[in-house]
């Protein structure tokens, strides 16, 4: 009788922490169910490597140098493969779990979970499910019901629609607040517990959203339309 071999699932890393990606090669090695065809320590490097290898998932760290997660998220969409993206981050932000899963992230997990439950969260995403630890879910719908609440909120107060600060997400708000105060990238990111690769990653999606260049530019919109005001920010 002919013996069936199941394919090997086929697993590319994407993390800057070189140590970080080693370990996790390592244990999806030893696991004997997962192929690792690649690793990569930044984002260029990541997609050349999806799109000669077209893995099954993609263990995608968050808080990359030049594109973040976020970016390598959107540009893997891009490609139009069934690869899937496992999140990975040392940060238990609300908002970036929020936007990650809501942009094609299948699951988000972070980097202190212990093995047999990072093995069981790809395991479900290459199942087709979605994957998020209890913790992580909670806040994830607890964030997700106040950004819907606030936006319901904006729509029947009849705010101005020409405002752009009402296009700003609620940690983003945040973020501004602390710029307006003066206070430096590495100082928000202390007072809002995650990474300066974080903060910068809201300012430059802050800039977009404001049309505006520069870190001054934002603090004046902010000024002259009301977001001190608003946020009673002592000046």
């Amino acid at each position: 009788m002919r013996r069936e071999f199941k394919r090997k699932s086929r697993v590319l890393l994407i993390d800057d922490n070189y140590d970080h990606l080693s370990g996790i090669r390592e244990l999806l090695n030893l696991e004997g169910t997962f192929d690792v065809v690649g690793v990569a320590t930044n984002i260029t490097v990541g997609l050349n490597l999806i799109k000669k290898y077209q893995p099954d998932i993609v263990l995608l760290d968050m808080n990359m140098p030049e594109k973040d997660g976020l970016q390598g998220i959107l540009e893997i969409s891009k490609l139009g493969l069934d690869t899937k993206v496992l999140a990975l981050s040392g940060y238990d932000d609300a908002d970036l779990i929020f936007r990650a899963m809501k942009i094609g992230a299948k699951g988000y997990v972070l980097k202190t979970m212990a093995s047999a439950q990072l093995i069981y969260a790809i395991e479900e995403v290459l199942n087709g499910k979605i994957y998020l630890p209890l913790a992580l879910s909670s806040r994830f719908f607890e964030y997700f019901q106040k950004s819907f609440r606030e936006e319901t909120e904006r729509k029947e107060s009849g705010l101005d629609e020409e405002n752009l600060l009402d296009a700003l997400t609620q940690r983003e708000e945040e973020v501004l607040e602390l710029l307006t105060q003066g206070v430096t990238y590495k100082g928000v990111a202390s007072k809002l517990f995650i990474s300066e690769t974080t903060v910068k990653t809201h300012v430059n999606n802050i800039f977009q959203k404001l049309q505006v260049n520069d870190r001054t530019q934002a603090v004046l919109y902010a000024i002259n339309n009301g977001f001190l005001t608003k946020n009673k920010i002592a000046v």
